[in-house]
């Protein structure tokens, strides 16, 4: 057997909570020093991801969130822990460039070990850990190990407009010891939404 080790160092990257406070719903909240743990071999090996259980001021620990570049869709298959997907299509303006604050469609999708979701190539999407123990998914998401971050913001992956407006439309919330979902006052409209009996609290 013949494997190349080059990119073995960059297989592993870990999201910071200093890094995540660009998108919570209190970026002054307490949490853990990671949220979530990433080994990343690509559409070959696949990703493996990891969540903490808990929540910080409430919101359950996230994925960062982004946007794929180009004609690219995902699956994500749910190994371990129960979840919820966020999956989010920004509106366009005449040029086709995204709107930042206007949300075309919009789904929560709770999710749990045993299945399995597909990402549209226009759909932006995070997942959060809403369990008592570790959340794990797989996911074939290309990796590029040129990226000029390797282990922080893979170049597949537009992370700026999630950063601009602090998150996805919708923030999920343990609200009486169960999921639901709390509006981001920073987007101006959702024209289509899909929540799957998730409540909305103010």
């Amino acid at each position: 057997m013949n494997i190349d080790f080059t990119n073995v160092p960059k297989h592993y990257a870990a999201r910071t909570h200093e890094k995540m406070r660009e998108v919570l719903m209190d970026p002054a909240g307490a949490g853990p020093a990671i949220h979530y743990y990433m080994i990343r071999g690509g559409v070959d090996q696949k990703n493996t991801t990891v969540w903490e259980p808990g929540t910080i001021s409430g919101e359950y620990i996230k994925t960062y969130g982004h946007y794929h570049i180009g004609d690219l869709s995902e699956t994500y298959w749910f190994v371990y822990g129960e979840g919820v997907a966020l999956l989010q299509k920004l509106a366009v303006d005449e040029n086709s460039v995204m709107i930042a604050d206007v949300v075309e469609e919009f789904k929560a999708i709770p999710v749990k070990a045993g299945q399995k979701l597909f990402i549209p190539s226009e759909f932006g999407h995070l997942v959060a850990n809403i369990g008592k123990t570790y959340f794990v998914t797989i996911d074939n998401s290309p990796v590029d190990f040129e990226d000029r971050d390797p282990a922080g913001l893979p170049g597949h992956a537009d992370y700026e407009l999630v950063k601009k407006m602090q998150g996805f439309a919708y923030y999920i919330v343990e609200h009486n010891g169960l999921p639901a979902l709390k509006k981001n006052p920073h987007y101006k409209s959702i024209l289509r939404e899909e929540l799957n009996g998730l409540p909305v609290i103010g």
